[in-house]
């Protein structure tokens, strides 16, 4: 239970080297994309990586060539997701979701809050994290496509907002945000 063989740790030492170095190798070939959180997609790989690495260490029946293959693999159709997403946007709405609008100006948005199964207290705390104490300070909150909270301070927000500019030009609710505090979308 506590320690089977020296064989195994031994084992373990040299396949994780290897396993690390190949993997290393991998993410360098591969770009920074590969381990980002852009979308869940991306954590999905991130996490699969991960699963991957501590099965090879751990696991005596899967080799180090399965191992590496199966980086390969994923750091492969992650390179193929991330390419035909650039280059479609129809793809891309497939395997990436939008942003969402959960707070616009003063008000919590209620309906997008519980589409996207988010907490007032949730949309409190990201607040509290950005460092601002007052929603009076606070232009927009969102709900990012990696799960992640964006605090939009209203400090930042030019006056009439133009739309070209604007960083929520592409989140959800945004327009029933503003027809709702009557500016125009």
């Amino acid at each position: 239970m506590f320690f089977d063989s020296w064989g195994d740790l031994f084992r373990i030492l040299i396949i994780g080297i290897l396993a690390y170095g190949g993997l290393v190798l991998l993410l360098r070939a591969t770009g920074k994309r590969t381990l980002s959180k852009m979308n869940a997609f991306d954590f999905i790989v991130t996490v699969a990586l991960g699963s991957i690495l501590a099965t090879v260490l751990l696991s005596s029946e899967v080799s180090l060539s399965e191992g590496l293959f199966a980086f390969a693999l994923l750091c492969l159709l992650q390179y193929a997701v991330a390419y035909a997403s650039v280059r479609s946007g129809r793809f891309q709405s497939l395997v990436k979701a939008d942003p969402s609008l959960v707070f616009f100006r003063g008000r919590f948005l209620h309906a997008m809050l519980k589409k996207e199964r988010v907490t007032e207290e949730e949309v409190y705390a990201a607040v509290r994290a950005a460092g601002l104490a007052d929603l009076d300070a606070v232009a927009a909150v969102v709900l990012e496509t990696d799960g992640s909270i964006s605090v939009v301070p209203a400090a930042n927000e030019p006056e009439g907002e133009p739309a070209k500019a604007s960083t929520l030009r592409h989140v959800q609710g945004r327009q029933e945000a503003r027809a709702e505090a009557g500016l125009s979308a």
